[in-house]
């Protein structure tokens, strides 16, 4: 994968610069140089009134609807806490307006490679402060976020030691299981509502139980009666042909990079390529989400999600 650009003379709006496309996890562990090389962009945001010193950034990433309302009012919010924004378009770069639907287009890993790139990117900004930059995303979004504090992942994608200071995940699928538990001891904040069935909140607290004993610094804040996406001003609704997670089948990464999911108690189904995705989602056949606002979880995140961020970014 490219170096991307040299920021050192600053630069801010939309800024173009080089990411890869690898399908899955499998392939940023053990085939990275392989993994089609694909021009990406974001927005860098500033406050309305920047620091002359060096800004904590936060490296923002959409969910399977792309960017949305509720994005852009946390978005406003850091900003007015002092903070830069750097917002990742994974899926404008890549001709693509939504994965609801159909989740190979656009896959997390190529997600993470475009955040880790923005990372060693930003890192060398003179108006950016390279030891205060978060990962946020929400649902998609949310799992970048969430596993891109594995420590693995971190060295394929960022081999100079570029790393992330925190790591804040609204609604996230986390139904990755990796054998090789080390994780960044930085924080992890998780915004989930209990009543979510698009990815259970089930799910991440087996992955807290699975990968706390080995040092992930995961804290899972749980809004009780909430659904997906609560922190948005939509009304409540049925999304019948969106793909879900069910709270108990798991992905392993196994210690070779190697991916595979149970999918019945005994049968072994391998996850490493898209046949084999495509494979499972015509086997599980999960479709139809509840998604919408729950008012007072929506306001309680605003502030949740701007304190941890000045707390960790501090």
């Amino acid at each position: 994968m490219q170096k991307p650009q040299d920021l050192s003379q600053g630069g801010f709006g939309q800024i173009h610069y080089p990411s890869a496309s690898p399908f899955e996890i499998h392939h940023i562990l053990c085939k990275l140089d392989e993994a089609v090389e694909h021009p990406v962009f974001g927005s860098l945001l500033v406050p309305e009134n920047p620091s002359e010193e060096p800004m904590p950034c936060v490296i923002a990433v959409h969910g399977s609807l792309n960017w949305g309302g509720h994005h852009h009012e946390h978005i406003a919010n850091w900003l007015e806490s002092g903070f830069c924004v750097f917002r990742v378009h994974s899926f404008d770069a890549r001709k693509v307006y939504s994965v609801v639907e159909d989740q190979m287009q656009v896959t997390y890993a190529m997600m993470l490679a475009d955040c880790y790139q923005a990372l060693r990117m930003l890192s060398g900004h003179p108006s950016i402060d390279s030891d205060r930059i978060a990962l946020a995303g929400w649902s998609l979004g949310g799992s970048v976020a969430l596993y891109g504090a594995w420590e693995p992942i971190a060295e394929e994608l960022a081999p100079e030691g570029e790393r992330f200071a925190a790591f804040l995940a609204f609604y996230p699928a986390a139904h990755l299981r990796p054998e090789v538990q080390r994780w960044s001891k930085n924080p992890i904040l998780v915004l989930h509502g209990s009543e979510d069935d698009w990815v259970p909140v089930k799910l991440v607290k087996d992955l807290i139980e699975y990968s706390s004993p080995h040092g992930a610094n995961i804290n899972l804040h749980i809004y009780e009666g909430a659904h997906h996406s609560f922190d948005s001003v939509e009304p409540l609704g049925f999304l019948p042909n969106a793909i879900s997670l069910d709270d108990h089948r798991t992905v392993t990464i196994g210690k070779d990079g190697n991916m595979w999911g149970e999918m019945q108690p005994g049968v072994i189904m391998p996850l490493n390529e898209p046949a084999d995705r495509l494979a499972v989602f015509q086997a599980i056949g999960n479709l139809g989400v509840n998604k919408g606002v729950d008012w007072s979880a929506r306001k309680h995140s605003f502030d949740y999600a701007k304190d941890f961020l000045r707390e960790s970014l501090s």
